[in-house]
């Protein structure tokens, strides 16, 4: 998704971000995530981003590990979103979505009078993610494809092959891995990987090991 402000430097983008953990989810750069706000902290965390940047980091919270204040700690990597679209319901929610801007690497979580959690981070080890469609033709298309198909096969879900066909490799590896129904530790090392060319290898032999255990939950993917 194409967003008002487009980012071509790290340098513009601020090291102190609000963060939003959330266990299962999972943006990219120039993905788009759905979300539903509900939560007076998060609630709190819109408006203040609406008056600056309206830049917000997603990340998961690492359910591994020790709890500190009454939370769990945070996984290392995240992605800083852009917000892009707000309604109001009415009821005291947001129904919002972040447009994915590039991924990062949390520095340090600080202590702050916001209800909700600020991180120091760096964005160098992901500077390319700056650069649309970075290392497309790199990727095992057919492989990606190949993983799909299997399991549209086995779970029975329908998909918009024609849709499909005219997706980009980059919209392709983006969006499977987005809408992937696999788990946090999955959606992280999707997340994590190194390169597009990376990721549509993890998530191919993500896809593969779900498909040698039988699992898998059924869904629409259009």
């Amino acid at each position: 998704m194409s967003i008002n402000k487009p980012y071509v430097d790290i340098n513009l983008l601020p090291a102190l971000i609000p963060v939003f953990p959330l266990d299962g989810a999972l943006m990219l750069p120039r993905g788009n995530l759905p979300l539903n706000i509900f939560e007076p902290r998060y609630m709190t965390m819109i408006d203040d981003a609406l008056k600056t940047e309206r830049l917000i980091g997603m990340i998961q919270p690492d359910v591994m590990s020790d709890m500190e204040r009454g939370e769990f700690k945070l996984h290392s990597v995240g992605c800083l979103g852009r917000l892009t679209q707000l309604a109001e319901t009415g009821d005291g929610r947001y129904i919002i979505s972040l447009t994915g801007v590039i991924r990062f690497k949390l520095v340090e979580e600080l202590w702050v009078i916001t209800p909700y959690r600020q991180c120091i981070v760096a964005y160098e080890p992901f500077a390319e993610d700056l650069i649309p469609h970075s290392g497309e033709s790199l990727v095992d298309r057919r492989a990606v494809l190949e993983a799909l198909r299997a399991y549209a096969e086995r779970t029975k879900i329908k998909i918009d092959w024609k849709s499909i066909d005219q997706t980009s490799n980059e919209d392709l590896v983006n969006a499977l891995s987005m809408m992937s129904p696999f788990g946090p530790k999955e959606k992280q090392a999707l997340l994590e990987a190194s390169d597009l060319k990376a990721r549509a290898e993890v998530l191919v032999a993500i896809t593969e090991m779900e498909l040698a255990r039988g699992q898998g939950a059924g869904s629409t993917l259009q």
